[in-house]
């Protein structure tokens, strides 16, 4: 299956489960969703939305938090990873924008990036929720969930290498709305630890899927009390692995006689083997 053709199949997929894809930070204005958005680097949206409503209650507009200093806004997000840098960052870009923009946020990428604390992944976001640019950003979830699908290929290894790929291979009128559809099924299914490939829509055009359906089925009938583990090439037990990195760039467990990665456990006869799964 092509690329493309794996991502008309996920999104059609994805589009079934979640008709609305849109951003689940709470906001009221242009000026909210840019602080919100801000909040959230390296933190939850749900953490996000516990913290703005009392945040915005004291700092309503662009005008308040600008009248301000850090330490002020600090107690308000504390909660919220790195506080000390984004009340900086809050209170910073304020003032740059009520000093050259009259207090509204810009809508292209480029002077959202001249804000403190916004970067490409925040402006683009911005950009594409508030004004419709065509954007699109790239998060963890959206780095593991299209790599596990097979959107983009095994060269795709930054977030900056993933965002050229998409963006080349759908239209820009489709960016936004996949960036959405990638976010929320990589937080509520296609997760870092444990993916829910069972239930997942997609699975059907899913690399990932397709590699752990060719891991080795199970063993029965190995006996633990021989050794912690089991070489099916050499057929004997050991207890002290040896590990090797296999083409795909994954730690796996090999056997310290023979360097196979044909091992299974011993206990419960599951192989060892374990499939690239692009948690960043």
């Amino acid at each position: 299956m092509s690329r493309r053709r794996r991502a008309e199949c996920a999104f059609d997929a994805l589009r079934e489960v979640i008709p609305a894809p849109e951003t689940e930070l709470e906001y009221q204005d242009h000026w909210q969703l840019l602080v919100a958005v801000i909040l959230s680097a390296q933190c939850t949206d749900a953490r996000v939305n516990q913290v703005t409503p009392s945040l915005f209650e004291r700092f309503p507009t662009v005008h308040d938090m600008a009248k301000v200093s850090p330490e002020d806004v600090f107690p308000l997000i504390q909660s919220i990873s790195y506080p000390n840098n984004k009340s900086k960052h809050l209170v910073g870009s304020a003032n740059l924008l009520v000093d050259e923009y009259e207090g509204e946020v810009p809508q292209t990428v480029d002077e959202l990036v001249r804000l403190p604390g916004v970067g490409r992944k925040t402006a683009q976001v911005v950009a594409s929720v508030a004004f419709n640019v065509p954007a699109f950003a790239v998060d963890t979830h959206v780095f593991r969930v299209a790599n596990r699908l097979g959107l983009v290929t095994e060269k795709a290894n930054t977030p900056d290498k993933v965002e050229r790929q998409i963006k080349r291979l759908l239209p820009p009128e489709e960016w936004g709305e996949a960036h959405h559809l990638l976010i929320l099924h990589g937080r509520y299914t296609c997760t870092a630890r444990s993916p829910e490939c069972g239930i997942c829509v997609a699975s059907a055009c899913c690399v990932y899927k397709e590699a752990l359906d060719r891991l080795p089925a199970p063993m029965p009938g190995l006996l633990p009390s021989k050794g912690k583990y089991y070489c099916a090439t050499r057929k004997h037990y050991f207890d002290e692995p040896d590990r090797v990195t296999d083409r795909r760039g994954v730690d796996q467990i090999s056997c310290p006689k023979c360097g196979s990665m044909n091992v299974f456990l011993s206990k419960t006869g599951e192989t060892t083997k374990q499939v690239k799964d692009f948690r960043v």
